[in-house]
């Protein structure tokens, strides 16, 4: 079994059915609902593009934070490799 701590949770918070995740995943409602359960693993891409479908964090999902999402802060810099164009720079909190 793998357990994916919040991975219910976070959908439940974005207020999304499993088949609205499935529909921007391009997922069967089926393979989801294992996923939730822990009855089938799941691969790195697969849990990237579930957070970005739900907009929260891995961390969040795999049980290693409580915040369910992660801020950044967007910086722009003078590029000198890049002809001194603007260059966004985002840095994690």
């Amino acid at each position: 079994m793998y357990f994916l701590p919040n991975l219910k949770t976070a959908r439940i918070e974005r207020e999304m059915t499993q088949k609205q995740v499935c529909e921007i995943l391009n997922m069967k409602q089926s393979q989801y609902s294992r996923y939730e359960s822990g009855e089938d693993e799941m691969k790195v891409g697969t849990l990237i593009e579930i957070c970005k479908a739900l907009k929260t964090s891995s961390d969040y999902i795999l049980g290693l934070s409580e915040t369910p999402y992660t801020t950044y802060k967007v910086k722009n810099i003078e590029n000198s490799f890049n002809n001194n164009k603007k260059t966004k720079i985002i840095i994690k909190d």
